[in-house]
């Protein structure tokens, strides 16, 4: 009874290394990596995705992300003016799939300290140094397009495929700041005084253009004014008169009677 315990306890001990003698054969990489399999430390073959075999003791297998990812660097530079700027870059990156044995061969896995952030913050150097301190904040589209550029060129020979890059806010110094503020502060004030004078100017045109309105109007009523239109307008004021007397002579001292002016009257 004891030997054919012994004998199920060794069998099942047999039957686990085998399964694990079996399973140390294979190994699965997931979708985004790219395995570099290494014989003894040297790189011998890179595997795709799924699940694939090697040499049990003899070799190993490094994972090597080839999703996009993002390395956040935060640097300083001169511009052209000499103006000391500081910024933040964000760079989307990811590896040449097809490269990644030899970024491991060269650089192993913190590529993103050995040559992304140093050509980062060499690129922005050198693309800030073409530009004032103020020309980096209006033409700040056009930088990040000169750095990327600058970036894909260096990467690609480390197998490093720049995807895209932004710029953050620009610090500068606080007497650089303090400049930039009273600049816009008279550049506010002479835009306000130029709107003034601009509604000043308005203001009188149209002041002109009334009075000529009203100069012209006098003018074509004097030239519409004839004796014709003054005896007319005599008569009718006399008419009205006419109309609101009540038929009753007005009181009068000296025995004089009054009478009414009708014009001129003739007879048949």
């Amino acid at each position: 009874m004891g030997n054919i315990n012994f004998r199920i306890i060794a069998l099942g001990i047999a039957a686990v290394i085998a399964f694990w003698a079996l399973m140390s054969f294979f190994f699965t990489i997931d979708a985004g990596e790219r395995g570099v399999v290494l014989r003894f430390g040297a790189v011998t073959r890179i595997v795709e995705e799924g699940i694939q075999w090697k040499w049990p003791f003899m070799e190993t297998v490094v994972k090597m992300n080839t999703r996009v990812q993002k390395s956040t660097t935060k640097t300083e530079a001169a511009s052209r003016d000499l103006q000391a700027v500081h910024t933040t870059i964000v760079l989307n990156f990811s590896l040449q799939p097809d490269k990644v044995g030899e970024v491991y061969k060269n650089l192993r896995t913190n590529y993103v300290e050995t040559v992304v952030e140093p050509i980062v913050k060499e690129g922005f150097k050198a693309a800030s140094a073409r530009y004032t301190a103020e020309e980096l904040i209006s033409k700040r589209e056009t930088l990040k397009n000169e750095v990327r550029d600058y970036l894909k060129n260096r990467m690609v020979p480390f197998g490093i495929m720049v995807v895209e890059l932004s710029i953050t806010d620009f610090e500068f110094s606080p007497e650089f700041n303090r400049a930039i503020e009273s600049k816009q502060t008279a550049e506010q004030l002479a835009l306000k005084a130029k709107r003034d004078l601009d509604r000043i100017k308005v203001e009188a045109q149209q002041k002109i253009a009334s009075a000529q309105a009203e100069a012209e109007a006098l003018r074509l009523q004097k030239q519409a004014v004839s004796p014709e239109l003054i005896r007319l307008r005599e008569v009718e004021a006399q008419m009205k008169a006419i109309e609101k007397w009540d038929g009753k002579l007005p009181s009068v001292t000296g025995g004089a009677v009054p009478f009414i002016a009708t014009g001129d009257v003739k007879h048949r």
